[in-house]
């Protein structure tokens, strides 16, 4: 028995050799060559005791390009106030609300306002709920490892999102005031509360594919929506369905005192048709440019518009962002925020860090390529305000409108470079009156169908 063992025990070591040493595996002859990238040399053992104590953004920030940035803009968009979305991923939704708050303020001679984002949430919320709730009824024929089926399960709920989810639950829902609804802890420290919902929901989404049939499910559904807003009531408040609410101007004096719902509060002081009024455009160079696009399942209501954008070149989108800016009028804007992005200044620049010299290498992919695998996309959305034209009408920065509170960034807000833009800036929702009319034309196409997992697609928080 134990010269058997030691005959196996030597048979699993050789075995385990040979795994090691098959192509396209690290032999020792490759480790060696690998091992010559350190020779321990001063120059090495610099950079290697500075990371050892240092962060990489520390090291790698550009000392030529410590200096603020001139913060002079030739057009910008008349805003007033900052908001913050605290520990929340409700980026978009505050980026919607600003845009409108800041034709709200100028339409109406208000000194300030500010919509409530927790009325906002709670039926996004209710609303996501449903849509993944009627996606697993209207996928249950298929099987639990089919694609489909199983982002939705690994995708229940989220408070991330864009720009289609302001516009669709807005025109069905209305706004309110912030402080007829204002934030409690749970709307502004979202974790928990997400991590709640999806357990509910998954738990659901079980029993639904288990129903006997598509009746049961649906009837199912509505015990299970009445639970997810119980849970909301108690997370987030109860939303109201009338309120009463003073009309003040900017010098403080009482124009007038008036009972609302939420859709006739919006009707009266914005009055926009959301869904048809806005088109959302796009620069991803990895898709064909002048083609319209659709996600699948990207969406925040049922019965809602999936998210539709037009894809074209930077320049393109620049013409309309300019032309919207010198009309006073703010945009819903995302980029890849987190690339060059200097906090203590606020700024994003190329220049701002220089990773090439710490680490002796080059980063030289373009932005398709960065797209393609998975190394950018968007992240975060923002107000786009302010755009500093040159003597030949082209753009030198840019400045958005941040919702991380008024001591982050520039006085709230972040300055972007031009050359940034073009790196970063992915998306941009821009009124009609705005758009040239052969980019409307595009519209007319048939959108080319993209499945809800694609990863330049995640929602912005």
């Amino acid at each position: 028995m134990r010269r058997l063992f030691i005959s196996l025990l030597a048979l699993g070591t050789i075995c385990a050799a040979e795994a090691q040493t098959k192509n396209g595996g690290i032999d020792t002859k490759m480790m060696n060559a690998i091992r010559k990238g350190y020779t321990a040399s001063p120059e090495q053992k610099a950079i290697k005791n500075a990371l050892a104590t240092s962060s990489i953004a520390t090291l790698a920030t550009n000392s030529d390009n410590l200096a603020m940035c001139d913060t002079h803009f030739s057009h910008q968009v008349k805003t007033r106030g900052i908001t913050d979305q605290k520990s929340s991923g409700r980026c978009w939704l505050f980026t919607g609300l600003n845009v409108l708050r800041a034709k709200m303020i100028e339409k109406h001679n208000l000194a300030s306002m500010e919509f409530s984002q927790n009325y906002c949430s709670f039926y996004d919320l209710l609303e996501k709920s449903n849509l993944f709730l009627q996606a697993i009824i209207d996928t249950r024929s298929l099987p639990l490892d089919d694609r489909k089926v199983d982002w939705l399960l690994h995708n229940p709920i989220g408070d991330g999102g864009q720009f289609t989810g302001v516009s669709n639950l807005i025109m069905k829902y209305g706004v309110v005031p912030k402080e007829i609804m204002p934030e409690t802890f749970q709307s502004e420290n979202t974790r928990n509360m997400r991590m709640i919902l999806s357990l509910k929901l998954r738990e659901y989404a079980l029993a639904l594919r288990n129903a006997k049939s598509d009746n049961a499910a649906a009837s199912m559904k509505v015990e299970q929506l009445t639970e997810i807003y119980r849970i909301l009531v108690e997370c987030l408040g109860v939303p109201p369905t009338e309120f009463e609410w003073t009309h003040r101007n900017r010098k403080g004096e009482v124009v007038s005192t008036e009972k609302y719902t939420p859709k006739s509060f919006y009707d009266k002081f914005i009055g926009e048709d959301l869904e048809g009024n806005y088109i959302m455009v796009m620069n991803d160079p990895a898709r064909e440019y002048g083609k319209v696009y659709e996600i699948e399942y990207d969406r925040h209501v049922y019965d809602g518009e999936n998210w539709l954008y037009i894809n074209l070149p930077i320049e393109r989108i620049k013409e309309m962002a300019i032309a919207s800016i010198k009309d006073n009028t703010a945009m819903y804007f995302s980029c890849d925020v987190g690339k060059f992005f200097n906090r203590t200044k606020g700024t994003l620049d190329l220049a701002n860090f220089d990773y090439e010299s710490l680490f002796r290498t080059s980063f030289p992919m373009s932005k398709k390529e960065r797209v393609m695998t998975y190394a950018s996309g968007s992240s975060h959305a923002m107000t786009l305000i302010a755009v500093d034209l040159n003597d030949e009408g082209k753009p030198r920065k840019w400045m958005v409108e941040n919702s991380w509170g008024v001591k982050s960034g520039y006085k709230g807000n972040l300055i972007m470079t031009d050359e940034w833009f073009n790196e970063y800036m992915f998306r941009l929702v821009v009124e009609r009156k705005y758009v040239p009319q052969d980019i409307l034309e595009m519209l007319k196409q048939k959108p080319i169908m993209l499945p809800a997992w694609d990863p330049m697609f995640a929602p912005e928080e």
